[in-house]
């Protein structure tokens, strides 16, 4: 069974349309078909049996009308040309005396009679063959004779099944022209109401591969569906090309400045006069070189956000103790530039499912940003993770230059910064994308002093099995 449905699917809509069509047809020219035998064989042996009743009632009235002797010209053309074969027959008068006929009619198997005057049909063999009997009795008086005559007839059952066969032959023939009429109806008006198609598919494939505009030409009512989702299709390809010409342009400009400064600063080191001028170069040049590959890595997170699906590298973990390992690693560098480091988190684990790695980047570059951002009078940074039934938050907070709820276009769009400074203007793009990918968003908060970035998540999103 499945070869064939694999088949079907495979096969053209012509094909299919043809099959789906003449399969319930052909299946009721079976059964039509069957019922017609059926009909035919009642047919032939209802016109059989009232042919041998004529029959048998024109030689009971020549007997009578002939006193015996013998029946009449017309009475035999009668049964010469009875219809569908030879048609025998014996006469017999009052006593039993034979009159005329042929000798020895067939013998009725079954003597019980429900009456002597009734016609009576039965089937007996004659000569080696099987034949259809019918036998009349009537009361009649020749001369001065009164009695019963009896009037035999019979045909072959072979005659009439060929007459059967005739007809069933005849009406599979009618049946079969009318099913192949219409298979070449359907064929060649199926190949004429797809024509559309074939326009639409010609009018496809002579588009070049930069043409993804809409398709505008008229199809059918039931095509316009494929035409939609194809706009759409074409749509979406047209933005996903877009955004990777985009990413591409963004990711030269960004990454030409951080090259050429690593370049130019190599060349400085070589250059420099002495060995102080030559170890304060190297330390710029590292700081640069840093520089180039966190940009070069917050480039290829972004990327990769976009085109990782949903369950993509979905696991469960406690974020309680993801948070606090990823602010004991930002600890040392943050203490040591003078800045007040405090971490708050519940007092009990709060299990997620998320991209662990995506996570824990969204929380880093919220506390990178906080530092880039802060400007020279930045003095405290504040983590803070809250978790309800529903929503699972992390919070960072700094008491720097400050940030409004109202740049949000600016601030979380990419390669955009509300104030110059030596950041790439990835890292809250890349929070907003993780965020946005686990079911959460990441908000501006509205604060009197400072800065204050939150990230939530939604568990029924990141808990799901």
């Amino acid at each position: 069974m499945r070869p064939a449905v694999h088949l079907m699917r495979r096969a053209s809509l012509r094909v299919r349309l043809l099959v789906v069509i003449l399969t319930p047809l052909l299946a009721m020219g079976i059964v039509l078909g069957v019922w017609r035998v059926g009909v035919a064989q009642q047919t032939a042996e209802e016109l059989f049996d009232r042919s041998l009743l004529a029959a048998a009632l024109a030689i009971s009235r020549d007997v009578v009308l002939s006193e015996g002797d013998a029946i009449l010209p017309s009475t035999r053309d009668l049964i010469r040309d009875a219809s569908g074969g030879e048609v025998f027959y014996h006469a017999t008068g009052p006593g039993g005396i034979y009159v005329t006929g042929y000798a020895y009619p067939p013998v009725n198997p079954d003597s019980r009679a429900t009456s002597l005057f009734d016609p009576r049909f039965f089937e007996a063999r004659y000569r080696g063959e099987d034949v259809r009997v019918l036998q009349v009795a009537e009361r009649i008086t020749i001369e001065n004779l009164t009695g019963d005559a009896t009037v035999t007839v019979w045909q072959r059952i072979a005659d009439r099944d060929a007459f059967v066969r005739e007809l069933v032959i005849r009406s599979a023939a009618l049946i079969g022209g009318l099913l192949t009429t219409l298979v070449l109806v359907v064929w060649f008006g199926v190949k004429l109401g797809l024509r559309p198609l074939t326009d639409l598919q010609d009018a496809i494939s002579i588009r070049s591969p930069n043409d993804l505009s809409r398709i505008k030409r008229v199809v059918p009512a039931e095509t316009r569906g494929i035409v939609r989702t194809l706009n759409q299709l074409f749509g979406q390809v047209e933005s996903s090309i877009k955004a990777h010409q985009d990413f591409i342009s963004d990711a030269a400009h960004q990454l030409r400045n951080p090259a050429a400064a690593v370049q130019s600063m190599a060349e400085a080191v070589r250059d420099a006069p002495n060995e102080a001028e030559r170890e304060r170069r190297t330390d710029e040049m590292v700081a640069a070189a840093r520089s180039s590959a966190r940009v070069a890595d917050q480039l290829l997170s972004l990327e990769r956000l976009r085109h990782i699906s949903d369950d993509g590298h979905q696991e469960q973990f406690d974020l309680t103790e993801h948070v606090q390992t990823i602010c004991a690693e930002a600890a040392p560098e943050i203490l040591s530039r003078g800045v007040e480091f405090e971490l708050i988190l519940p007092e009990h684990p709060v299990p997620v499912r998320g991209d662990r790695v995506f996570i824990g980047e969204a929380i880093k570059n919220l506390i990178d940003n906080a530092l880039k951002h802060g400007g020279p009078d930045l003095a405290s940074v504040l983590v803070e993770m809250q978790a309800s039934q529903d929503v699972v938050s992390v919070s960072v907070r700094d008491d720097g230059r400050g940030l409004s709820p109202s740049d949000r276009e600016v601030a979380l769009g990419r390669f955009s910064q509300v104030s110059s400074n030596d950041g790439s203007g990835l890292g809250l793009a890349i929070a907003v994308s993780v965020a946005e990918r686990q079911g959460g968003a990441l908000s501006i908060d509205d604060v009197a002093e400072g800065a204050s970035l939150t990230l939530s998540l939604r568990r029924e999103k990141v808990a799901r099995a």
